[in-house]
């Protein structure tokens, strides 16, 4: 018998437990630990800030959906990993142990990087979280009985620029919808070097595409621009030429900010040689496996990933949601070998599919493989996007509610090919 244990419960934790449920033999033994007792839909919190969703809606009863798959459930944080005795010590001050772990925490927010950023404490909201999500909206609230500028964007060294694309036209539309869009004037700063970078040196026509939808919505952009500090109602920014130098300083006016923070491993896994880089995010092979200690794995927004290049101010890459359930299908699968007696040899695919919604419309791509060159490389936009992202907000929660493995990014990928492959026959 083997217990193997997953340490977090986020979008690549989850949908770890069920599909390794289906590859352990009858003997084994699988538990999960995690700090929430309930999972969250991240991709849907852009809405709860706005209104369009609450809590509830986006939110899955984590024991009672493990309990019904003979999943075990630790809903206690994580203090320390300790690899060497095979055991994840607890803030209650138990302890598990393990003979297989798959780290799968997410990323720990840094918002004390920045002076005066972040909801706690700060001066700026955020949609990482659903608690953030319901500050956010109880803030925007506020600032629609006595309306101002409107920032929106991400901080050097982020790693995740599509929710703050998809907030600042969910913002926009809320506004027109309320009909006090033209008290707002709004600006996204970003540490992209372009719009529409993503961390991906774009995908497709993402650059025109969303430079275009921010000149028709009337939303002003900073690009390479780094935030040295918030205050009440200000962000002080350098805008970074080419060369790394300061181009320009700023001092920008806003009523309601959200930007998005850099990430770091969380402390339970940081600092472990061997285990975690610098930043605290884990070290995996092409398998999803750690080196120094083979019988740790791991998937997910936590492990690292090298920068795409060198750009004026830091740009992480995102880890999106097909390419963490390609992480988990193959940490899974060769789990599955080890206990048998094989060699893992299964691969994660690491492409991207992406539905950006705007409130009203938005914007799709696919890239195949998700680091360039590529195979693929795609990107559309329509009102046909909002309509899928909602579909996929089902699809997903009534996955995660009825503790299903089934994959839902492949379909995807093939759903969104077939259409631009349509669109490519009707242009001939």
């Amino acid at each position: 018998m083997a217990h193997i244990v997953v340490l977090g419960a986020g979008l690549g934790g989850a949908i770890m437990a069920y599909e390794l449920k289906d590859q352990l033999r009858p003997e084994d033994k699988l538990t999960v630990v995690t700090k929430d007792p309930q999972y969250h839909f991240v991709p849907s919190n852009p809405w709860v800030a706005v209104g369009w969703r609450s809590r509830r809606d986006i939110t899955v009863d984590l024991a009672q959906t493990f309990a019904k798959k003979g999943i075990g459930f630790r809903p206690v944080a994580a203090e320390k990993v300790h690899p060497e005795q095979n055991k994840i010590e607890l803030v209650d001050g138990s302890s598990v142990d393990y003979d297989f772990l798959v780290i799968a925490t997410g990323p720990e927010l840094a918002f004390d990087e920045i002076e005066g950023l972040g909801p706690n404490g700060g001066f700026t909201q955020s949609i990482c979280h659903v608690d953030h999500a319901e500050a956010a909206y109880t803030r925007f609230e506020d600032f629609c009985k006595n309306p101002g500028p409107i920032i929106v964007g991400a901080v050097q060294g982020a790693s995740c620029f599509g929710p703050a694309y998809e907030f600042t036209f969910i913002l926009e539309t809320e506004l027109r919808r309320r009909k006090i869009r033209d008290k707002v004037p709004m600006t996204f700063v970003t540490a992209e070097p372009y719009i529409g970078h993503l961390g991906l040196d774009g995908v497709g026509d993402t650059k025109g595409l969303l430079e275009a939808e921010m000149r028709d919505h009337h939303i002003k952009w900073m690009t390479s621009t780094k935030v040295k500090k918030v205050e009440e109602g200000k962000m002080f920014v350098e805008e970074i030429a080419d060369d790394g130098s300061v181009k320009a300083e700023k001092e920008l006016p806003f009523g309601f900010a959200m930007m998005l923070p850099a990430f770091r491993g969380i402390k339970a896994v940081s600092g472990i040689e061997g285990l975690s880089n610098p930043r605290g995010f884990t070290i995996v092979d092409q398998h999803q496996r750690n080196p120094k200690y083979p019988n740790i794995f791991a998937v997910g927004v936590c492990i690292a990933i090298p920068p795409m290049g060198p750009t004026p101010v830091p740009c992480g890459v995102p880890k999106t949601g097909f390419m963490i359930e390609s992480m988990v299908t193959a940490t899974a699968l060769n789990i599955g070998q080890i206990l048998r007696g094989q060699e893992p040899d299964n691969v994660g695919t690491w492409n991207a599919v992406c539905l950006a919604d705007f409130g009203d419309s938005g914007v799709a791509f696919v890239a195949q493989p998700q680091i360039p060159p590529r195979n693929v490389n795609w990107a559309s936009h329509g009102k046909w996007v909002h309509k899928a992202k909602i579909g996929f907000e089902k699809y997903f929660l009534g996955k995660m509610r009825k503790g299903k493995s089934e994959t839902f990014y492949e379909k995807a990928m093939l759903d969104l090919l077939g259409i631009a492959k349509l669109k490519e026959v009707t242009k001939g």
